[in-house]
């Protein structure tokens, strides 16, 4: 028997349950007693959310005495694990899990086999549906998926028969009406202030069963061809730019919206019995839980663009149509989400749009790559927004401190106003040095340059006045692209990139994808289940494997750089001989060229990023065949300390300004004295004037930083004397003081140096 069979099998019983006369409970024991007969299983049992704990409320071959005596916590035992991670356990042998645990009031113990879906209701889990046999076996995918349907529609009678709390369901804590502060993960940087907007009102799902399956299905036919004609125009009209990565994310979102798999398994839920809402959401809480077990960032960002057009479709179909955009925002607004695709966000009045916070939400997600190219600040894995904020509630967000005030007090409100005026005077005042040459006191000449990934990025050359850029990462457009992208879409992209930069350099460093930048064209035995993905199978370890990547990506540098001056870095680099085999790649591409009588680069400078402390051992062998070295620190810090810098646990477990980290630069710094190398610094140490200033006393003399930062570390140079931080750098790594950020902060102050 199919899914579609078993599930519909078990909702015709259902549906005439739901529609006697029985109480809530007499429905409830019927029901059980319905699906252990159906799948055969010798235990059926039905826990449900009451007072924040999971009560056993009916069930066929359990102890009856243990129903509404049978308490669990949410995560607690293996049914508490299904309500807590909203997931799905089927499993041969319950006690081998490590979360079960055994009740013994229910009579349980002859039992092997276990499997259980949740009961949700409005995104969260309400109850838990599990069956159990005395046998050990996992149940079959059929029988899951029966399960899972079930679940859908004793939702709906839980909802109407008032069995579970409607505010506990909502997971809403007594109304605040207060003031609160929230913290989030800053993912595009920025401060807004508005009213608070949701995204999304929620569609209410009246009927969950079907009375007609192929009325149904010509609903869902009809509502698919209609949002496919809203992404085709959302993505046709996008306002900025042609040709950014923002381009390739919205190829992608409208990929996912003619897949034809996806709507292949909204048919097969209606089949089941379901009415078009219900097949959609039956489907989208089956990728809810995929997402949840999803390790890949970018797979689980695709993800959320497939529910993004999930909820789309189900809006269209209900006919409850309009997000906060269509409806229009009539003030300056701050939106909030649980997650948002690219074209929703697309969708929205720039004028009126100050700022988004988001429930989930990731550095690599599409919609933080379309936000950062609108200059919208954004705000991520805020977490219970539903619970704290209402509709029309003034919001102060600072993405650049990772937090939200949520009905501020006038205090507050105040002291924003102030730092909001206080930043547009700082940024005027910075602006002012876009065309000074940063020189110190003493007359060295630092450079200050840019990091950049995107295209648009390089409109910010000009408006900081950054002496070039210090790393643009390519890979961002391999990221974004839901294919590897062609040599000549490569070329077009760095030629542009050049064009951009004039006569400024610009360093590309090849692609740095694979391991925590996992891209699904590129899945190989060697990238699956890597546990320290950032330290596994990535950049140029990657590269050098999948030959023909790294020689078209060199192909097409080559071909953009003809008449020009191209600088070329590759990343993770641990031993000399690899950047030896890099370097013949590029070379072996050049002589091609040459061949092919083609237009060649003015010149070629070969650098290494050194983000791999081994690298530092052999340095003395790699320096004659550099141009340049830039240190990578984000990556060389969480490896110098074995402490993952995305884990946020581990966030404040270093400091860039420690001994250990200060005396590993300076390492490097004196390596390269009297050797024809230029040195530098790329990643988010170089952008802090405190740390800038510690990296100049160390040897220093190339920052590259985000855009923002360009301005204060120009103002910072014209402040210091390199002999003056030199001599105290030395002196404090000798013996270094009890708190260094302290010590540095005092010297600073003390010779009126302005840190912010």
């Amino acid at each position: 028997m199919t899914a579609a069979a078993s599930a519909r099998q078990i909702l015709t019983q259902l549906h005439e349950i739901m529609a006697s006369r029985t109480h809530a409970q007499g429905k409830l024991d019927r029901v059980v007693d319905i699906i252990a007969d159906s799948l055969n299983s010798e235990v059926c049992s039905i826990y449900l959310l009451r007072e924040q704990m999971l009560e056993l409320f009916a069930t066929h071959g359990l102890n009856k005495s243990a129903v509404h005596v049978t308490r669990l916590a949410m995560g607690e035992g293996l049914t508490g694990t299904i309500a807590d991670n909203i997931e799905t356990l089927n499993l041969a042998e319950a006690k081998a899990h490590p979360d079960f645990q055994y009740r013994p009031e229910t009579g349980e113990e002859k039992f092997h086999s276990f499997a259980g879906v949740p009961i949700v209701y409005r995104e969260r889990a309400v109850g838990v549906l599990c069956v159990q046999h005395v046998e050990p076996r996992r149940y079959e995918d059929v029988e899951i998926e029966a399960l899972q349907t079930t679940a859908m529609v004793l939702s709906e009678l839980i909802s109407n028969n008032d069995l579970v709390d409607e505010e506990e369901a909502r997971g809403l804590a007594p109304e605040q009406t207060g003031p609160v502060t929230i913290t989030g993960l800053p993912l595009v940087k920025g401060l807004g202030s508005g009213v608070a907007v949701y995204h999304q009102p929620r569609v209410t799902i009246d009927q969950v069963m079907a009375d007609d399956i192929e009325v149904e299905r010509q609903r869902v036919y009809r509502a698919f061809h209609k949002m496919r004609e809203q992404i085709d125009s959302i993505t046709n009209n996008a306002e900025f730019g042609a040709g950014g990565e923002h381009e390739e994310v919205l190829k992608t979102y409208k990929m996912f919206a003619y897949d034809e798999g996806w709507g292949r398994r909204i048919n097969e839920a209606i089949d089941s019995g379901l009415t078009a809402e219900a097949a959609i959401e039956r489907v989208q809480q089956h990728t809810r839980m995929r997402m949840r077990e999803i390790d890949d960032p970018l797979l689980a960002d695709r993800m959320h663009d497939l529910e993004d057009l999930a909820n789309r479709l189900l809006r269209i179909v209900s006919g409850q149509l309009g997000t906060a955009a269509t409806q229009g925002l009539r003030k300056d607004a701050i939106l909030i989400a649980k997650n948002l695709g690219p074209a929703e966000l697309l969708e929205y009045d720039r004028r009126r749009l100050k700022g988004v916070i988001l429930e989930e939400g990731s550095l690599t997600a599409h919609v933080v790559i379309v936000a950062r190219a609108m200059g919208v600040p954004v705000l991520g894995r805020a977490n219970g927004l539903r619970g704290i904020v209402r509709e029309d509630d003034e919001i102060l967000l600072d993405a650049d401190g990772g937090t939200a005030s949520i009905r501020p007090t006038q205090s507050v409100a105040e002291a924003f106003d102030t730092r909001f005026a206080k930043s547009k005077e700082r940024q005027a005042a910075y602006a002012k040095l876009r065309d000074v040459e940063p020189f110190t006191r003493c007359g060295t000449r630092i450079q200050v340059m840019m990091n950049a990934g995107l295209r648009e990025d390089i409109s910010n050359l000009n408006l900081v006045g950054a002496d070039g850029i210090g790393l643009f990462r390519t890979e961002f457009q391999f990221l974004v692209s839901a294919t590897l992208p062609q040599r000549e879409k490569q070329l077009r992209l760095y030629r542009d990139v050049m064009d951009a930069a004039g006569d400024r350099p610009v360093i590309f460093r090849t692609v740095d994808i694979g391991g925590d930048k996992a891209v699904p064209y590129l899945n190989s035995e060697n990238t699956e289940d890597e546990e320290n993905p950032a330290m596994g199978w990535r950049a140029l370890r990657l590269a050098l494997e999948r030959g023909g990547l790294l020689k078209a990506q060199a192909r097409a540098l080559l071909e953009a750089a003809s008449g020009r001056t191209l600088y070329v870095m590759f990343p993770m680099i641990s031993e000399p001989w690899e950047f030896d085999a890099a370097k013949a790649v590029f070379e072996e591409q050049l002589a091609y060229l040459k061949k092919q009588r083609k237009t060649l680069p003015e010149a070629i400078h070969y650098g290494a990023m050194l983000e791999v402390p081994a690298l530092a051992e052999v340095l003395d062998l790699l320096i004659p065949k550099l141009s340049f070295l830039s240190v990578g620190t984000n990556d060389l810090t969480q490896f110098l300390f074995a402490a993952d810098r995305a884990n946020p646990k581990l966030a404040e477990r270093y400091d860039w300004l420690s001994p250990a980290i200060l005396r590993f630069m300076r390492r490097i710094a004196q390596a390269t004295v009297g050797q024809q190398v230029d040195l530098g610094v790329c990643g988010e140490m170089g952008g802090r004037q405190l740390e800038a200033l510690a990296l100049m006393g160390l040897g220093f003399r190339r920052l590259s930083i985000t855009p923002v930062s360009v301005g204060p570390i120009k103002e910072l140079v014209r402040q210091i004397d390199l002999a003056e931080i030199t001599e105290a750098m030395n002196g404090w790594l000798t013996n270094p003081p009890e708190n260094m950020r302290d010590t540095l902060q005092q010297w600073a102050l003390d010779r009126g140096i302005n840190i912010d």
